[in-house]
């Protein structure tokens, strides 16, 4: 499993560069003051911009940026772990490590001589075997399935959370007859925000916003929708026909009146449809 060649091969040659790099970064003597100030919470957002610039690379299928981004996502598994051992926490052996035996243990159809032939059965074979962990370290989950809700909760973005909340509590039962009740839901929700934004403070406003897009995205698991893939959707137009309207300015935008600007967004979204593939619009 490991390289006793006295030489490293040029991806390992690469991955040493990268952490001397980010050593160099980190020394006190000489280093850089922006990435000397950091600490593992400061770098949250970055790691979240660069896996959701990651992602955007991919689905562009731009190889180039791929790389790239990948790149920048490396760096922030670097900090964190240049970080780690400066406090004696650990390091990135530590981290490498441990990815390798995880996923050495959670496939013994791989490495050892059990027998998955499915995707199916290897990923109940996986999810027997991270249970089996959490039990060995006495992290035994707590009945019902509202800990699990928990977890995915805190570790996923909103839209996704929620889809897979509500995905997760319909497999128990916890489930409208119909779409009918979901629509019924999404209209006594949206005249709760209503009467909150006339009446109630902040907070309870947030609160009433929240339980409405809840309720969009049960709508969407019901008509089998990506509520990520639509918002994302969604944005992209907005930019595109945003540009279109700049492009058709002569004067500042606010010069214009409304109905002038509204006029101009139309034609924008007149035109991106007729360059829109047919089976968008099915």
């Amino acid at each position: 499993m490991t390289d006793s060649s006295p030489n490293l091969s040029p991806q390992l040659a690469a991955l040493q560069r990268a952490i001397e790099v980010v050593a160099k970064l980190r020394d006190p003597d000489g280093g850089c003051p922006w990435d000397l100030e950091q600490t593992p919470q400061s770098l949250i957002p970055y790691i979240i911009e660069e896996a959701y610039e990651t992602v955007d690379a991919l689905r562009r299928g731009d190889s180039g940026d791929i790389s790239e981004e990948l790149g920048d996502l490396l760096l922030q598994v670097l900090l964190q772990s240049q970080i780690a051992s400066e406090t004696g926490d650990f390091d990135l052996s530590h981290v490498a490590n441990g990815i390798a035996d995880k996923l050495i243990r959670r496939h013994p159809h791989v490495f050892g001589d059990v027998e998955a032939n499915t995707p199916d059965r290897v990923r109940e074979q996986w999810e027997d075997i991270k249970a089996q962990e959490k039990a060995a370290k006495g992290q035994t989950e707590q009945p019902g399935i509202a800990a699990k809700l928990d977890r995915d909760s805190r570790t996923l973005p909103p839209l996704a959370s929620t889809m897979k909340i509500s995905r997760k509590a319909a497999t128990v039962g916890f489930e409208w007859d119909s779409v009918e009740g979901v629509w019924e839901k999404f209209n006594e929700e949206l005249d709760e925000w209503h009467a909150a934004i006339d009446n109630e403070s902040k907070a309870r406003q947030q609160e009433e916003l929240g339980d409405l897009l809840f309720t969009v995205v049960n709508l969407a698991r019901w008509y089998d929708l990506d509520p990520e893939a639509a918002l994302q959707g969604s944005n992209q137009r907005f930019v595109q026909r945003f540009g279109m309207v700049e492009q058709a300015l002569d004067r500042p935008l606010t010069d214009y009146s409304l109905e002038e600007i509204e006029a101009i967004w139309q034609e924008a979204k007149r035109k991106l449809k007729q360059t829109r593939p047919m089976s968008q619009d099915k």
